[in-house]
């Protein structure tokens, strides 16, 4: 029996996993990551690098981010302490949802994570103060593949639920699509 309950978000794009804790009057047992359940939810190979972030402000977002091909990888996303608005975006270029975003409301209380195949762009905004995510990978980082999309151009029309309080000058410097975005992500 799977200790996960998998949600499609899109059509084979990212989905919500939810965890489920086992109980008993010593506390509770979590499972945040099982190949054999993932592998049926859509995670492609094997885990190659495990990371945490810390994000001290509410409003704060982080984003969005993604490894250009052939460096593509899935992504888990789990909160462990917190509240976050996490959103991923569709880059793939051929895709009928290109540029179409989809979140939800990840939490320490909530015990879901978001999976994201590769051809996403993830990023999140923090609900409460000292936030902790923890992200498993596919792929390992490699720094020459890093890109991202500005997390406040209007074509992506990310619906951020708070003012923004931080924005990195590197997440806002980047550039606003053009006509010519389609191109751009190929």
């Amino acid at each position: 029996m799977s200790r996960f309950t998998v949600t499609e978000l899109m059509p084979g794009g990212p989905r919500l996993v939810v965890r489920h804790p086992v109980g008993d009057p010593r506390g509770a047992f979590t499972r945040l990551f099982c190949d054999d359940d993932l592998l049926a939810a859509g995670w492609s190979g094997p885990m190659r690098q495990a990371n945490h972030s810390r994000t001290e402000q509410a409003g704060t977002v982080r984003g969005m981010h993604f490894q250009r091909a052939p460096h593509a990888e899935t992504k888990l996303v789990l909160c462990l302490n917190g509240t976050v608005w996490d959103v991923a975006t569709d880059i793939r270029p051929e895709s009928p949802t290109f540029l179409t975003s989809v979140s939800a409301e990840l939490s320490a209380d909530n015990n879901t994570a978001m999976l994201l195949p590769p051809g996403f762009a993830h990023g999140f905004q923090t609900l409460t103060d000292t936030v902790d995510l923890l992200y498993f990978h596919s792929a390992s980082h490699v720094p020459e593949a890093e890109d991202g999309l500005n997390p406040l151009d209007r074509r992506l029309a990310i619906p951020w639920p708070r003012e923004i309080t931080i924005l990195s000058e590197r997440d806002r410097s980047r550039p606003m699509l053009t006509d010519d975005f389609r191109d751009v992500m190929l």
